[in-house]
């Protein structure tokens, strides 16, 4: 049977539904963020950047007219990662779509130069973040009326090079996470993961661009980095129902940047 115009829409329907995006003010996080509000959704936009979060809710509502909500949060830090699901839950009563976009990959001169602040750190924000986010939120999806959880990872988990490999080993536990966390909260709770490559964000500005072009050029099959806004068809996937028999999956949107895990 074929859907029609307004079937396939209703698809990627938001409407009455709580996204909460963490790493939200920049970036994919603001992409998706804003994706979900266009969509339908109230959004928690959360980062270390409080001001930023709270402009962005602003912007939220303004061009949309979704209630939104900008929360100073820091991933790595347990306490509040609690903190943040109370204020989400009191201030919407919901949490319907949890991101953990949330994510950091400091320089080091060497690998035996690695700090243990700067492992820890890195540990911290990409992993234990979001396992305590999920934990806690998925807890209440699962004895609610469900919902969806998106970890957003790295071809480095598959990939990892010398130059980010604290960084590559936590997105590599974001992945098990993921598969494990798909287990833990079905049937109700969906678990899945966006694996990306090289994204023009923020981040970029830092790079060597024409070195970066000339290997993406040798390298990428699209040669090319993504846009920040060429996430959004991914999560926008697997927030609403248009995904609704996937769970446990690691997308790819790396322009084709990684072989596939033997």
């Amino acid at each position: 049977m074929k859907r029609n115009d307004s079937q396939a829409t209703d698809l990627f329907n938001l409407e009455g539904r709580v996204a909460l995006v963490t790493g939200g003010s920049r970036g994919m996080g603001k992409e998706m963020a804003m994706a979900f509000a266009r969509a339908g959704a109230e959004v928690v936009v959360a980062s270390r950047k409080e001001k930023a979060c709270e402009e962005l809710a602003t912007q939220l509502t303004e061009l949309t007219g979704r209630r939104a909500l900008g929360v100073g949060f820091h991933a790595g830090h347990w306490q509040q990662c609690q903190e943040l699901v109370d204020t989400a839950y009191k201030h919407f009563g919901r949490v319907d779509v949890l991101v953990n976009n949330a994510g950091m990959s400091p320089l080091y001169p060497s690998l035996a130069e690695v700090s243990e602040e700067l492992f820890d750190k890195v540990i911290g924000v990409n992993l234990k973040g979001p396992f305590r986010l999920s934990a806690l939120v998925g807890e209440r999806m699962a004895a609610g009326d469900g919902g969806s959880i998106i970890n957003v990872s790295s071809i480095a988990a598959v990939q990892p090079t010398p130059n980010e490999l604290p960084y590559a080993t936590a997105k590599a536990g974001l992945n098990a996470l993921t598969l494990g966390l798909a287990r833990a909260y079905a049937p109700s709770v969906r678990v899945n993961c966006i694996m990306p490559g090289p994204f023009l964000t923020d981040i970029s500005k830092a790079w060597d661009m024409e070195a970066f072009e000339q290997s993406a050029t040798a390298h990428i099959p699209l040669q090319r980095g993504g846009r920040p806004d060429e996430i959004v068809g991914a999560a926008l996937y697997l927030a609403s129902d248009a995904s609704s028999f996937t769970t446990g999956s690691i997308i790819k949107v790396d322009g084709g940047t990684a072989w596939p895990a033997a």
